[in-house]
């Protein structure tokens, strides 16, 4: 005999029932009962709410929400929705996880064991410059190398804009933002491993969301706009130096430190394009953005020159967003 069905109500404050009579149960003799059609069911139950075996979505505004009935416990192992999240987890790819961790892992020994450490004393004497930990010495910094060093500094934002909130992963737990806070400190070194964990596609965004931080400051145009300036001005700061690029190829053979941050500028911008192409799609603008795609694969500028043009959240009601406030 079929068990009462167990309604859950997700954040709902009534249900749609036009009766105000309770819910009441329904139950067969059947031992197998087929609820395939509502017109199959008696009359008597034509005002009565009936829940089938099936998920059920409801949207509410600023909030997603996914009400699921239940069955008893002898069935529940046999439900569609739980077999096909089952399947999703046993069919999973992890082809592209695996290869990227090789990757990671095949990094981190190239930078520990096997780049240049010839100039230690310089590479310290560097940080403390760059950090401004040491006063005016009279010694100038090479032009490449403090631009360099800025940009290693703007990525970090970049990334963070385009990683939150399309970035995120709704297949697993891992949140992103511990490792762009430690992308500030170790580039793409502490960023592989979000892409070897990340699995697609990213949570509905709420209303509310939009107008607080971090969204707010990360979706803005501002921002976006003062990063893309900042790097065209240390771009145009580098190249300008004519004289100091000789000197940082001989830096960059002999450095440790040189060489694993321009190790980390090339990673940077070789998974850039990836995930512009993931926000693109993500908010529905793979149709007229595609021309900025090929744009994404110049140096830190494509990616920057991206988040000034694309469309805000609040913009594309079609993209991330609750149903009712697409439907609004």
């Amino acid at each position: 005999m079929l068990a009462c069905t167990n309604v859950i109500s997700c954040n709902s404050s009534s249900l749609p029932i036009k009766s105000p009579k309770p819910i009441v149960s329904i139950q067969t003799q059947n031992p197998k009962p087929k609820f395939r059609f509502l017109r199959s069911l008696p009359q008597t139950t034509s005002k009565s709410m009936v829940f089938l075996k099936s998920p059920i979505m409801r949207f509410q505004r600023s909030s997603c929400q996914i009400c699921r009935s239940t069955l008893n416990t002898q069935n529940s192992d046999k439900d569609p929705v739980l077999e096909g999240e089952a399947d999703e987890k046993e069919g999973r790819d992890w082809t592209t996880s695996i290869l990227l961790f090789v990757l990671w892992g095949s990094v981190l020994y190239y930078v520990f064991n096997l780049a240049p450490n010839q100039t230690p004393s310089i590479d310290l004497y560097f940080l403390k410059k760059l950090l401004y930990l040491n006063g005016d010495d009279g010694f100038r910094m090479n032009q490449v190398l403090v631009s360099l060093w800025y940009i290693m500094g703007l990525w970090p934002l970049v990334y963070s804009m385009l990683l939150v909130p399309t970035g995120r992963s709704s297949q697993s737990k891992i949140a992103v933002w511990p490792f762009l806070i430690l992308s500030f400190f170790g580039g793409a070194y502490a960023l592989l491993p979000y892409f070897v964990l990340w699995r697609p596609p990213p949570p509905c965004v709420e209303d509310r969301e939009l107008k607080q931080w971090p969204l707010n400051f990360l979706d803005s145009k501002l921002m976006a706009g003062i990063s893309l300036a900042a790097g065209v001005g240390l771009f145009l700061y580098a190249g300008l130096a004519t004289g100091d690029w000789n000197e940082f190829y001989l830096y960059l053979k002999s450095s440790r430190f040189i060489h694993i941050m321009s190790l980390d500028f090339t990673l940077l911008s070789a998974f850039a394009p990836f995930w512009v192409y993931n926000d693109m799609t993500a908010r529905k603008w793979d149709d007229k953005g595609t021309w900025v795609l090929p744009l994404s694969l110049v140096p830190f500028l494509g990616p920057a020159l991206y988040l000034v043009l694309r469309p805000s959240l609040s913009e594309r009601p079609d993209s991330l967003r609750p149903l009712s406030s697409k439907q609004d």
